[in-house]
């Protein structure tokens, strides 16, 4: 890894208490994938796996003032935004990916997994005109790409016409995911001017999915900042995310987390930690 791609990762999302998404999966993700994870936080959520009881909204200025100082200091290599808030968070965010200067992964968060809204509907326009002109990568599901696009999105194909629009207006790359699309595979395409690949795999039947979104944009922005090509640090993100979706630990009753730290117990590792 050279000097100018040292994985240094800004992250500005919203926490979750559960610890299965937002700022507690982010920095497990980037941590586990060899990065280095600092934060801005925007929100503190009461949460579990039965979804979000309850959301305290940080002072724009504060989200703002955690994120120049991270940048002013650490710096970062990379920038990734979950749960941003209202109109305010966004231009401030926007701010910061202009002080930035690093490759941005815009994370559209908007509902949560047990259902409650994350993000005013003012909001998005703000996303719309603000954050996808920044960003080196959009990460919508189906129902964010509709939010974004007012496109039906309920085939592949549906999932490819909102890209094209989303790319339309600004962003360098889309990962339109496919996880609410019916079938026994799950298809997500990455769309760039230049063409497109897809990332799929057979459907995993499970309810433990709180996290998924989080953690792949978080480990999209990890490759980045570690100097990958885009479809490199989408490939290795869509890799691991399938394998911690696979390996959940069963926690709660309701829509319970990934296990981020399954690299820790392959082999290869496990003989590695014992040497420490």
């Amino acid at each position: 890894m050279s000097l100018a791609h040292r994985g240094r990762v800004l992250v500005i999302a919203g926490s979750d208490s559960g610890g299965g998404a937002g700022i507690q999966g982010d920095i497990k993700t980037v941590t586990i994938l060899g990065g280095y994870a600092a934060t801005a936080v925007t929100a503190i959520t009461v949460q579990n796996t039965h979804g979000v009881h309850g959301v305290h909204p940080i002072p724009v200025e504060l989200i703002e003032a955690q994120g120049i100082a991270v940048l002013d200091d650490i710096g970062a290599d990379a920038i990734k935004t979950g749960m941003l808030g209202d109109v305010a968070t966004v231009e401030a965010v926007a701010r910061l990916i202009d002080r930035a200067g690093a490759p941005s992964v815009i994370d559209p968060v908007m509902v949560a997994k047990g259902g409650a809204a994350l993000l005013p509907h003012e909001a998005v326009g703000a996303i719309t005109s603000l954050l996808l002109p920044r960003s080196t990568l959009l990460t919508p599901n189906a129902p964010e790409a509709s939010a974004l696009t007012g496109l039906a999105t309920e085939t592949t194909d549906d999932l490819r016409r909102a890209g094209e629009v989303l790319l339309a207006a600004g962003a360098k790359a889309v990962l339109m995911k496919g996880g609410h699309i019916a079938g026994a595979r799950v298809v997500d395409v990455l769309m760039t001017p230049h063409g497109e690949a897809t990332f799929e795999g057979d459907r995993i039947d499970t309810r433990h999915t709180h996290g998924t979104g989080c953690t792949l944009a978080s480990a999209c922005a990890t490759g980045l900042a570690q100097g990958l090509t885009l479809h490199a640090a989408v490939a290795r993100a869509s890799s691991y995310v399938r394998e911690a979706l696979a390996r959940a630990p069963g926690f709660g009753s309701g829509h319970g987390p990934l296990d981020h730290a399954w690299p820790t117990r392959m082999p290869d590792v496990q003989r590695l930690l014992a040497k420490t």
